[in-house]
């Protein structure tokens, strides 16, 4: 089918309705706000209430964006009952998730009861829980224009920036090695600075020009230390930028994560008029898609050598070694959403074939392998084997999180509507 076609848009506003809101529409927490995420890979069991802030933060942005297109006209519905379900969400991190440092607790109880996801580790184990409560009042604001909001996430912000400067960064689940410098933490603070610097300009605050020159700081760090002359962005790379980067941890390639970052780059790019971010980035999406993808059985790797396949280099005996080494032919369902947007976009911007025919692949195999064949149940068996089939094994969180694919298959309906979406 074309890719600006009515039938394009109609096939992906009608996965979204049937496949995948009705199986987290009945995972609401309506008593205490949020959404229960901790299933099986199946989507057929519930095996906790336990709520990881991660996610419920990204379920605040999922629907509050969700009700901004309802109140766009570009959804169908009553956007009401989205920004209600956001909102009890809200309170209920606010009252419960906000550790007496200002951090965000990353894991709770169904009722909000702290609890260490590490026993004897503490509550604040990762930064990351912080950023998508950030990214999820951030959303929320702008489409409620709610100053209070605005005012809460910029607390947690400014919390978060005075950890940076201080280095002191927890990030589990996957901890950073002493020495090595990650391309996950200016993704992440690129994508949450980007997102709290438009809901700034839409309440004209004063500290607008300050995010900008954020964002503007967080994407030059990704293209001069992580992106590559060749258009590779790697993950890891030494503080240190005299050191070879011979390692495994420094050679080993994560697609889904640049072709991610590669579309923060450019909403960043045309949100702050900087539109020389643009091809570079399509570039990069273009390099990862090459390196990623699994010649012999379609799809994208989980984590690939520089030089494509089985990541290689030397080990310095860091549990992450294990977990790219052991899961690096996977087909997980994160990469490859991204990947269906990241495509798109780029192709409306470029009008390239060969992005075209990206695109077309990966809708080719992404709409025949993840979707859930068993209709009762819905939304996508998320974690799969190099040959595409099913897999019990947990990624990241213990969780089956809607965010990825809600969240870009909403952003491609919303592209797919915009009638001019060049540079």
């Amino acid at each position: 089918m074309a890719l600006q076609s009515k039938e394009l848009l109609n096939f992906y506003k009608n996965h979204l309705e049937t496949h995948l809101l009705p199986f987290w529409q009945h995972a609401i927490d309506q008593e205490y706000g949020g959404i229960y995420t901790c299933f099986n890979n199946s989507g057929d069991t519930l095996v906790s209430h336990d709520k990881y802030t991660w996610s419920q933060g990204r379920f605040i942005w999922l629907w509050s964006k969700l009700a901004e297109l309802c109140q766009k006209g570009i959804l169908e519905g009553d956007p009401s009952p989205y920004l209600d379900q956001a909102r009890l969400t809200i309170e209920f991190l606010w009252n419960h998730a906000i550790l007496p440092n200002g951090h965000c607790a990353f894991l709770l109880t169904r009722n909000g009861e702290l609890k260490e996801s590490l026993p004897g580790n503490g509550f604040d184990t990762s930064f990351y829980a912080d950023c998508f409560v950030i990214l999820g009042l951030s959303r929320f604001a702008s489409v409620t224009e709610e100053i209070q909001v605005v005012d809460r996430a910029l607390t947690l912000y400014d919390r978060l920036t005075e950890r940076l400067k201080k280095g002191d960064l927890r990030s589990e689940p996957y901890p950073i090695p002493e020495g090595l410098k990650a391309h996950s933490v200016p993704m992440i603070l690129l994508n949450i600075t980007t997102e709290l610097y438009e809901c700034l300009k839409s309440f004209k605050h004063d500290r607008v020009q300050e995010f900008k020159v954020n964002v503007e700081a967080f994407v030059e760090e990704i293209l001069t230390i992580h992106r590559e002359k060749t258009g590779l962005v790697t993950e890891m790379v030494h503080e240190d930028r005299s050191r070879p980067n011979t390692e495994l941890l420094c050679r080993h390639i994560n697609p889904g994560h640049t072709i991610e970052d590669m579309w923060f780059i450019i909403q960043a790019g045309r949100t702050t008029h900087h539109l020389e971010w643009i091809s570079p980035a399509v570039e990069s999406i273009a390099v990862a898609l090459e390196v990623g993808w699994d010649q012999d059985y379609g799809g994208l790797l989980r984590f690939v050598d520089r030089e494509g396949g089985k990541p290689s280099g030397s080990l310095i005996k860091e549990p992450y070694e294990t977990l790219i080494l052991e899961t690096w032919d996977t087909k997980l369902w994160w990469p490859h959403s991204e990947a269906l947007y990241a495509t798109l976009l780029a192709e409306q911007i470029t009008h390239e074939e060969r992005i075209r025919q990206w695109y077309q692949k990966f809708h080719d195999y992404v709409f025949h392998t993840f979707p859930n064949p068993d209709s009762a149940i819905g939304e996508w068996i998320q974690i799969r084997d190099r040959l595409g089939q099913p897999i019990d094994k947990v990624v990241a969180l213990p969780v089956k999180d809607p965010f990825h694919i809600i969240r870009n298959v909403l952003l491609i309906i919303e592209l797919l509507e915009d009638k001019d979406s060049s540079v």
